[in-house]
């Protein structure tokens, strides 16, 4: 999925945003017909900002609790004793007891239904993790840029101290052989390459418009291939680093409660806020362990987010770029952003919220991103052109190397063939995935309407495609075949700013004639105008 889907991807977001130098809205001037492709990614890049930012919180309010000793969630603290002398009868864990009665309030809801009321400990986390994201933001690309730096590093030194710690417990090697080993068989499974598909979208941010903004920014001359070949190779090698941290810790808390480790490995909030809390809880100096843990959480958790504001910001400052010259109206802009998110955000942080937080986790980076992919890569390949876009990114890469050359042949082979079939295949997989089997969050299964909402939501993201498609096409003029063949046309101003540019520091509106249109000349429009120097440029 790496090769075939994610390196292909991100190649292409990364090389349209930095030669079209616009975000995920205004850079479809190269193809008029596809704009609903960067209006639907900013619908999945909001509805990811929605309820990431949850992740956040809950990493502060158990940020907060680490500083106790002992842990709240540890068989040591006053309220679990009890908890831990009765396992035979216990059906949870401190660790589970702490993290849906204290945390969640989920004991308090009967379901979709019925969200309860703010829990307010986690509301005043949730508003200070969005004071911190609007803080950071402030100052746009160059703000958020140098908090990066921090943000991006530090979890690689905690990973290496917790491997190192890890290494050093009895039962890690374990764990790490439970990691390590695979089961071939599960290929044959179709949700292993699902799941391998979501990893690799999710970890490299395609299809939320957040690359595509970020590359806005490069030098026009940057080389996108060489960046592409580092990221995702990167990415996905620290993803393997960071496995290492996770099994080695599990392997000891498997081996302390005499259990198989894959009876103790949980996926999603599980295993970050239930499963990896109590094995730090069982090692020697916990609640350092337990600060440096979720410190890193929160690191990796505002690093993802800066992607995706990013991207939300830039497409709208593109669209009205009166807000991006006057300081106080961006600042506002943000600030109103910002609050509006946290507004929204309550309804997760309900004693229900995490019914309506696991709605949209599964919703709105499922079939709808898989969708806006396929269209972007569709439209790419076939309606801008592969050849174009090979030229396009040969054209930025001014001194291009005979190994830049020879991947470009391989991931033009991907865009046109085996990246839009493997996304077709996820595609047809997810839908019936998503017809047969009901969606649940622990024992709890979701009504019938609550699916549906989680469907309306997937689908609102990609109808954009559609909806922007026949308005472009609504406004060209001639038969269906003709207002279809000029919908695909770059507008004029797509290459304005390109052409002799060396840098793309900032986003500028060029002030020429969104074509293509007709307009009748006079005899005035030629005798007016200087044409003086013409020939020689």
């Amino acid at each position: 999925m790496l090769f075939f889907t994610g390196m292909p991807l991100f190649l292409m977001e990364l090389s349209l945003g930095q030669y079209g130098a616009a975000g995920p809205i205004t850079v479809w001037k190269c193809c008029p017909l596809l704009k609903g492709i960067g209006i639907g990614m900013l619908c999945v890049s909001t509805l990811v900002c929605l309820y990431y930012n949850v992740i956040i919180a809950w990493t502060f309010y158990y940020l907060g609790s680490s500083f106790q000793s002992p842990l709240p969630w540890s068989c040591d603290a006053l309220q679990n004793i009890a908890l831990c002398a009765n396992k035979t009868n216990s059906t949870q864990s401190p660790s589970e007891v702490f993290w849906n009665e204290k945390v969640l309030g989920v004991v308090h809801s009967t379901g979709l239904s019925d969200p309860g009321p703010v829990r307010w400990p986690l509301a005043l986390c949730l508003l200070a993790a969005w004071i911190i994201i609007f803080l950071c933001m402030l100052k746009g690309i160059h703000s958020s840029g140098k908090v990066v730096y921090l943000t991006a590093t530090f979890p690689y030194f905690v990973l290496l101290v917790l491997i190192i710690r890890g290494a050093t417990l009895e039962g890690s090697l374990d764990g790490v052989a439970f990691y390590l080993t695979p089961k071939w068989d599960q290929l044959a499974d179709a949700q292993v390459w699902n799941d391998a598909a979501s990893q690799i979208f999710y970890s490299l941010g395609i299809g939320v418009g957040g690359l595509l903004s970020m590359a806005s920014y490069n030098k026009f001359d940057n080389n996108v291939i060489r960046d592409t070949i580092i990221i995702t190779i990167g990415n996905c090698s620290t993803s393997f680093f960071a496995g290492f941290a996770i099994f080695s810790i599990l392997g000891h808390m498997a081996f302390k409660k005499g259990v198989p480790v894959d009876k103790v490995a949980d996926s999603g909030p599980g295993l970050a806020f239930v499963a990896y809390p109590e094995a730090l809880a069982l090692l020697p100096g916990s609640v350092f362990w337990s600060i440096l843990f979720f410190l890193m959480l929160f690191m990796l958790g505002v690093d993802t987010l800066f992607g995706n504001m990013e991207g939300i910001c830039t497409a709208v400052l593109d669209e009205f770029p009166q807000l991006r010259s006057n300081l106080k109206h961006k600042t506002l802009f943000l600030a109103v952003l910002c609050f509006s998110f946290y507004l929204m955000g309550l309804l997760l942080i309900t004693d229900g919220g995490i019914y309506w937080f696991t709605l949209i986790d599964s919703f709105s980076t499922s079939f709808g991103l898989i969708i806006i992919t396929l269209f972007m890569c569709i439209g790419i390949s076939f309606f801008y052109g592969v050849n174009q876009f090979c030229q396009d990114i040969v054209d930025m890469i001014c001194r291009c190397p005979p190994w830049c050359t020879k991947m470009l042949l391989y991931f033009k082979a991907c865009w046109v063939v085996f990246t839009p079939f493997l996304l077709t295949f996820i595609l047809t997989y997810i839908f019936i995935e998503m017809y047969r089997t009901s969606l649940r969050y622990g024992s709890y299964v979701y009504p019938i309407w609550g699916k549906a909402l989680g469907v309306c939501m997937g689908a609102l993201c990609c109808l954009q495609i559609l909806i922007w498609a026949i308005v472009a096409i609504s406004k060209e003029s001639g038969t269906l075949k003709d207002r279809f063949k000029k919908s695909i046309r770059p507008l004029n101003s797509w290459r304005v700013n390109n052409i002799n540019s060396s840098s793309q520091e900032q986003h500028v509106e060029p002030h020429t004639i969104e074509g293509p249109f007709t307009v009748n000349l006079t005899e005035a429009d030629y005798t007016g105008m200087n044409w003086e120097g013409i020939s020689e440029a």
